[in-house]
């Protein structure tokens, strides 16, 4: 077992002090081996599995799911959203499968939903999910124009593509992605939502327990940005498959969609230490070396992050039941590898 150089360790000794009940998970690929080791406040601790929402990191499921439909020419990223939605006027312009896999489609940060709605909510951070009717209006409100706009990050474009998947699938989003998750991906440890009995609670920083989202499986809900748990396992070998490539729709998710430069970008990148990125579908590319792929996701009580060198072979996975900046410690734990 690889030994983490005396940096990682202070990145991660310094993440978990104070933090009373966490479990910060790491794991990585060396050699196509699969290690996974655990930390608490203290020290590193028996390695237990704990299934963690990974918040952000669905995106690039959505994405995958999205690339099989295309590959089966069944979707197409040219698609308007128009397509998979009813009762918008068709004479106006709506935008693409693509644009909204890349971040280009010039959608605010803050949508579906309004400042009120994010200061009126309790404690998890994140309004109720909103239906088919609301997203809806919010299409019709917030009208776009034909062209890639500057990349600003928006989970709104993935709860689209979440849609869109689900009308194609015939099942819905929710039915949708567990069978792909199970059935095309073989992770059994990964699914939509989240089960009291199997998902670890997350906590605030003043150590306040806060529990795990709960989820309204509705077939009216829009989803698929931010919905998905899993384990360190589980996505390592997810990894392995997008690392080898296993599945013939793969390398379209890894392929460079759209440039991601911009004040928004400049800002995250400078934030991550990240020196730049390219936009694959959900996946992010380091700028300069597109061979590296990784997202990291956030919500009050979650921090998670993967990637992947296709070339070195290796991927490091970080997850966490309180807030803490995994990503810096996931890209030191892929250096060392």
């Amino acid at each position: 077992m690889m030994q983490l150089d005396s940096s990682t360790l202070a990145i991660i000794k310094k993440a978990c002090k104070g933090k009373k009940h966490v479990k910060l998970t790491i794991g990585y690929i060396l050699n196509d081996e699969i290690t996974v080791r655990v930390f608490d406040e203290n020290s590193e601790t028996q390695n237990e599995n704990y299934i963690y929402e990974i918040a952000s990191i669905t995106k690039t499921f959505t994405a995958t799911l999205l690339s099989k439909f295309i590959y089966e020419n069944k979707m197409s990223l040219d698609d308007s959203i128009l397509k998979y939605f009813g009762g918008l006027d068709d004479d106006k312009y709506y935008p693409t499968l693509k644009r909204l896999a890349t971040h280009t489609a010039g959608y605010s940060t803050a949508l579906p939903f309004t400042r009120r709605e994010y200061l009126s909510t309790p404690l998890k951070g994140f309004p109720p999910m909103p239906d088919v009717e609301k997203v809806k209006t919010v299409l019709r409100y917030n009208p776009r124009q034909d062209k890639d706009y500057p990349w600003k990050y928006a989970n709104f474009g993935f709860m689209l593509i979440g849609h869109a998947v689900g009308v194609i699938s015939g099942k819905g989003y929710w039915n949708a992605m567990d069978d792909f998750l199970s059935g095309d991906l073989g992770l059994m440890n990964t699914y939509t939502g989240t089960e009291p009995n199997k998902n670890i609670h997350g906590f605030n920083m003043k150590n306040r327990d806060c529990g795990n989202i709960k989820y309204n499986k509705s077939p009216t809900i829009i989803s698929g940005e931010g919905d998905i748990s899993s384990d360190a396992k589980d996505l390592l070998q997810y990894a392995k498959i997008n690392m080898y490539e296993e599945k013939p729709y793969i390398s379209l998710c890894h392929e460079k969609h759209a440039d991601a430069s911009s004040l928004f970008a400049t800002v995250l990148c400078n934030m991550t230490g990240v020196k730049g990125i390219d936009m694959g579908l959900g996946w992010m590319l380091n700028k300069g070396n597109n061979r590296i792929i990784w997202h990291s996701g956030d919500s009050d009580s979650f921090s998670s992050y993967l990637a992947i060198d296709k070339d070195k072979k290796v991927a490091s996975v970080v997850l966490s039941n309180y807030r803490m900046d995994a990503i810096k410690i996931g890209m030191s734990v892929l250096e060392a590898l």
